[in-house]
């Protein structure tokens, strides 16, 4: 098979976590309208059984699995689930699922820290360990794993957020080099601001006043140009064409310029971008 040959998306089974908002959302319901066949895992277990609910009313097969990525027994004990469901492997699987905070590095525990690096890196971690297999036998696969803008770019105020983000980018490129003899691509989906909801219901370090946190908030969120829906037509087009790094929005491509050009000094330019959006002092 040529490594170049686009994945054909008809009569797939595509696993998608974060599926009940955001892109994560609008990325199931795409490789919906494309004929996948779905299994959707959230968290929130209402979201999830809305976007069951109305993508059976379209006639799509869809399996919903509600479950916290942190826990990585649940995580481990997916692929049965989803086996049981289908009648056949995932060829498709789209780590989307991802939490953010707001909160310097001194004003965050190490527990708030390790909350965000358990599921934006261990859920990914782990739901591909999960899955590779299964995906492997699907003879043709492929991994979407998000990292973000901020797993180019590393502005204050993110801390560990970034860290989840580049340490995803790190394991996404040394697992596509680890399977580059293999039927599994892989792919780094870097997302810019997209209007979702992520960060206005980011989890607040407790040493931030609620309204330092609301005004960070509100100055991140109006950086946000991408529509979930856009995010998605970005995601499925890198699934579909096997690419090893996807980019969505401007500012996400620039910042992968910028940053390779100016590794350094790209901080002069963010800094006064982003000035605001890291602020949870004042």
């Amino acid at each position: 098979m040529s490594r170049r040959r686009p994945l054909q998306l008809d009569g797939r089974l595509a696993v998608v976590t974060g599926a009940g908002s955001g892109m994560g959302r609008a990325s199931a319901e795409l490789l919906a309208s494309r004929g996948c066949s779905l299994a959707v895992v959230d968290r929130d277990p209402d979201a999830l059984g809305s976007l069951a609910t109305d993508l059976r009313g379209r006639g799509v097969a869809v399996s919903a699995h509600t479950i916290d990525l942190a826990d990585l027994e649940a995580v481990a004990s997916l692929p049965d689930a989803v086996a049981a469901a289908h009648e056949q492997a995932p060829s498709i699987l789209l780590n989307c699922a991802g939490v953010s905070m707001l909160g310097s590095f001194d004003q965050a525990t190490l527990d708030e820290f390790r909350w965000v690096v358990d599921i934006n890196l261990w859920g990914t971690v782990a739901m591909t360990k999960a899955f590779l297999p299964a995906l492997a036998s699907a003879g043709d696969a492929h991994i979407a794993n998000v990292s973000s803008l901020y797993g180019l770019a590393a502005p204050s105020g993110r801390v560990p957020y970034v860290t989840s983000k580049f340490a995803v980018r790190g394991f996404t490129d040394a697992l596509r080099h680890e399977l580059e003899t293999t039927d599994v691509t892989v792919s780094a989906i870097y997302p810019g601001g997209v209007q979702t909801g992520i960060i206005h219901h980011a989890r607040v370090a407790a040493a931030v006043a609620p309204g330092a946190a609301a005004r960070a908030a509100d100055a991140q969120s109006a950086l946000y140009r991408t529509t979930p829906a856009q995010a998605a037509e970005r995601i499925v087009d890198g699934i579909v064409r096997r690419r090893p790094r996807v980019f969505i929005g401007r500012d996400s491509r620039l910042s992968d310029l910028v940053t390779r050009v100016a590794p350094v000094g790209y901080w002069n330019v963010m800094r006064g971008i982003v000035a605001a959006a890291g602020d949870t002092r004042s």
